[in-house]
């Protein structure tokens, strides 16, 4: 990468000569111009904490077995408040309007009764083991999304692995450079070192503690571009006409993402994530806030990285589903099988793939959850080997025969 060097120090300060000195890549990460170069592929991937309610996200209305279990917390079949037919069987919440359209558009999949095998109905143990990509195993280490970039380049950026949140998570744990920034305008970077606090407060804290070479040498530079873009003042940034974000703390992370991303600074894999999905007491006017915000951040994203839409995938997933049944308090326990959402340009949308295994009582999993037919590490490795290129499966997901045969099927 290379940078012009046109700061000065001054009183230990440094100054910028003036906007004409950015570098091209710093004014479109600056300024949002949409002039990109292509041929990067992007993985996104969203964490929804707290164990989402797949049946009331994307409802089964054709089921009737759905309305029997549920009957104070379920979205009726027609009606004002009523589901969004999506394919006469399934219908997403009405609060998720903002995903109609990327449904007919074809770039948005949906794979229901999907999730991680294993059978915890603790948060954490379950997030655990859907970061780490090895159910049941609580001595992996790293996080499979760091094993996904893990592959030979000279030219690899510092930026390759980023979330967006305070420090570094679990899915990105590993020995591939990641970083964290909760902030772009402040630049709270955390490294991957785990003898060095997880968060720090500047990049050089992280640039100084790593001994990875990437981050040495050439990486001297992107360090510098780093100072100047925080100099440059990235809160001028301006997303795409009609990438309307939800104020809050996700619609922010995904408007910086789609910044990082336009930058060109050679993102690879992006992570960030939305809490608040535990509602076991007086759900349905929560799930109508949160998925407004989940659904509208992510409309926006997309509309807003432009023609890195068509290098761009990105998939949800969460720790574990809810109960079929609602509860005593108009809400619902911790469950099992879930539903995922693939976007992205190269993404056959418009269909809900996986085997949907019926909610009569006998095909529930324990007689209470939605069960288990697809495996999080099929959804996900059909992005990491077919999407980013990473073909290693079998050291990504260890211990999981995740053969190309048996994907999803969502990538063209």
């Amino acid at each position: 990468m290379a940078i012009t060097r046109r700061v000065f120090m001054k009183s230990g300060a440094m100054a910028m000569v003036g906007t004409a000195a950015l570098p091209a890549f710093l004014t479109r990460a600056v300024y949002g111009a949409t002039s990109l170069s292509g041929g990067h592929k992007r993985l996104v991937v969203i964490f929804q904490r707290g164990a989402a309610d797949g049946l009331n996200i994307v409802v089964p209305h054709g089921e009737a077995n759905y309305y029997t279990m549920r009957p104070t917390i379920n979205v009726p079949r027609s009606g004002q408040n009523g589901v969004i037919d999506l394919d006469g069987f399934f219908g997403l919440h009405p609060s998720m309007s903002a995903f109609k359209p990327l449904w007919d558009q074809k770039h948005l999949a949906i794979v229901h009764a999907a999730g991680s095998p294993d059978t915890t109905r603790s948060h954490f143990d379950a997030q655990d083991y859907m970061e780490s990509g090895t159910p049941g195993l609580k001595s992996t280490e790293d996080g499979w999304l760091n094993r996904a970039v893990r592959q030979a380049s000279e030219k690899a950026s510092p930026f390759r692995a980023i979330a967006l949140g305070p420090s570094l998570p679990r899915i990105l744990l590993g020995s591939e450079p990641a970083v964290a920034i909760n902030n772009i305008s402040q630049f709270g970077v955390g490294g991957n070192n785990p003898n060095v606090a997880p968060i720090a407060s500047t990049f050089e804290a992280m640039y100084d503690q790593s001994v990875d070479s990437v981050l040495h040498g050439t990486g001297q530079e992107t360090f510098e571009a780093v100072k100047m873009l925080k100099t440059a003042d990235p809160s001028k940034y301006q997303p795409a006409p009609g990438a309307n974000y939800p104020r809050g703390r996700f619609g922010d992370a995904l408007r910086q993402t789609a910044q990082l991303l336009k930058a060109n600074l050679g993102v690879e894999v992006a992570f960030t994530d939305i809490g608040g999905w535990d509602h076991h007491v007086n759900e349905a006017p929560q799930m109508t806030n949160i998925l407004r915000d989940f659904s509208q951040s992510l409309a926006a994203f997309w509309t807003d990285i432009g023609d890195l839409a068509g290098e761009t995938v990105v998939v949800t997933m969460s720790e574990f589903g809810r109960t079929a049944r609602e509860n005593g308090n108009r809400g619902t326990d911790h469950g099992h099988a879930n539903v995922m959402f693939v976007l992205g340009g190269p993404v056959k949308g418009g269909k809900v793939y996986g085997q949907w295994p019926g909610l009569a009582p006998e095909q529930l999993y324990e007689g209470r959850d939605l069960a288990l037919t697809t495996d999080f590490r099929r959804v996900v490795g059909e992005a990491v080997y077919g999407h980013i290129g990473n073909t290693k499966l079998d050291a990504v997901f260890p211990g999981f025969q995740n053969d190309p045969r048996k994907f999803v099927g969502y990538l063209g």
